[in-house]
């Protein structure tokens, strides 16, 4: 195995990025990165390190005959592999003018709902992405100019829920030489020179510029993003572990403890505000939104208006409302956590609080969600065939699973929403519990999966609960 691949193992262990033998989709667009990305994995696969289910390749329809000649690459290179390769079209120009967003992003938006689709379609355990160590220091340089805080400049993380990213300790430079060795072509794209787009001026102007000062800047800058991504971990537990003895949900939104709040060290009490203003509002909050809740702390009584909700001082609490006719929008801000097995973990942007445990030897089958014909609007304890580490996120489009009697067909998560008449806002507030292998085991307070359902023969059987923030029954 070249040296290259052996340094790139060891970091998908270390990083746990993918389970052993796992089947992983490599997303390919035909530049020099996601070439070097898919062989690399091929070399991997050759060890048994994971299974290569095949490629993936979106096309943007944004450099016309440019586009389809990479998306020619891209299936000539899986045939190469002899793995399927996953092809898919999209107007990311009209996107962008449809949704009023930068073509970037709306390029961004497309791609992901794509990799879901095609790793459902493969039954891929994760995506692979070719990002590499420079691509980390220029996002790193990118976030503080847009207004970024500790958890912008924790840049690219290496996993976030299918998607993985096995290059983030490789130079671009490294793979050009890998592939060079290996008489390798790829498509060089020619939008990566045009000094308009913000990250190109970065990569051209702006790193070269630090490396006057810093030789090994690039190094530098992804050790600052990986400290950033530490930090910000902790400090998201610590605000969660906070909040479960502060915020109490209402059937109106939450109430919070003023002095708790008043109390708290800024940079902990600034998390927590935001995690209320959030999860009442659905819509992401500024830094000054953030110091006005905490003034409020601080007052004797006051209200304070804020984009889609209110806070009232009142006594001993905070109370904060939504606002009615004041526009919505379709997510609330995107959340995940680790739920360990026991364990349990503090969603604030659900307001509730989700543990996991062994079930005791003995457990009748009949406890199992649900009962025949049985289909309560929440449900607060489940069992389930599973083990752990588990995960907490909400809901992100393409979801999929197979709820308890369906007969083993797998439903889009939106569709039930729809059935269920969940708004548009809670949808992304409702909490999924997923397994080890990014499988939904329960849509909290809807359905539990069929693949999870409990038998007779289940090795290990967990119960799941749920309850409001601030609850300690």
């Amino acid at each position: 195995m070249d040296p290259l691949a052996e340094r790139v193992l060891v970091f998908v262990r270390r990083q746990a990025l993918i389970p052993p033998g796992g089947r992983v989709l490599a997303a390919v667009s035909g530049g020099g990165d996601s070439v070097a990305l898919l062989y690399l994995l091929a070399e991997l696969a050759e060890r048994n390190a994971l299974t290569l289910a095949g490629v993936a390749h979106l096309n943007h329809r944004l450099r016309s005959r440019e586009s389809d000649e990479d998306e020619r690459l891209c299936r000539d290179l899986a045939s190469r592999f002899d793995v399927p390769c996953v092809v898919e079209s999209a107007d990311v120009a009209e996107l962008s003018r449809s949704e009023r967003i930068s073509v970037e992003h709306a390029g961004h938006r497309a791609r992901y709902a794509f990799f879901d689709r095609a790793a459902d379609r493969l039954d891929a355990c994760r995506v692979a992405l070719g990002h590499t160590i420079d691509d980390q220091a220029e996002t790193f340089l990118l976030r503080p100019l847009r207004g970024a805080g500790t958890e912008g400049l924790s840049a690219i993380r290496p996993r976030a829920g299918k998607v993985v990213r096995p290059l983030l300790r490789v130079t671009r430079a490294e793979l050009r030489a890998y592939l060079a060795a290996r008489e390798v072509s790829f498509r060089e794209d020619a939008s990566n020179l045009d000094r308009r787009v913000p990250r190109n001026r970065i990569r051209h102007d702006l790193i070269p510029h630090l490396q006057g000062y810093s030789p090994r800047v690039v190094e530098v800058l992804a050790r600052e993003a990986e400290i950033a991504r530490a930090e910000a971990e902790w400090l998201a537990h610590a605000a969660n572990e906070m909040s479960s003895g502060l915020v109490k949900s209402t059937k109106t939104g939450v109430e919070v403890d003023a002095a708790g709040l008043a109390a708290l060290h800024p940079a902990l009490g600034r998390r927590v505000a935001r995690n209320v203003l959030g999860l009442v509002s659905g819509r992401s909050v500024g830094f000054d939104h953030i110091e006005r809740l905490r003034r409020l702390a601080t007052a004797v009584t006051g209200r304070v208006d804020f984009p889609g909700c209110r806070a009232d001082r009142l006594e001993s609490i905070i109370r904060l409302t939504a606002r009615a006719g004041r526009g919505t929008v379709d997510r609330a801000e995107s959340f995940a956590y680790r739920l360990d097995v026991p364990g349990e973990v503090s969603v604030p942007e659900a307001g509730v609080t989700i543990s996991a445990e062994p079930a005791e030897m003995g457990l009748s089958v009949p406890f199992a969600w649900p009962k025949t014909g049985g289909n309560p609007a929440f449900e607060r304890t489940v069992a389930v065939a599973a083990a752990g580490p588990l995960a907490v996120r909400n809901w992100r489009p393409g979801d999929r699973f197979r709820p308890l009697g369906l007969r083993g067909h797998r439903k889009k998560l939106q569709d039930l929403f729809v059935d269920r008449k969940v708004s548009r806002v809670d949808r992304s507030r409702i909490p999924l519990v997923l397994d080890d292998r990014n499988r939904i085991v329960w849509v909290v307070g809807q359905a539990v999966s069929d693949e999870f359902r409990v038998t007779g023969a289940a090795a290990s059987v967990l119960i799941l609960r749920v309850r409001t923030l601030g609850d300690n029954s």
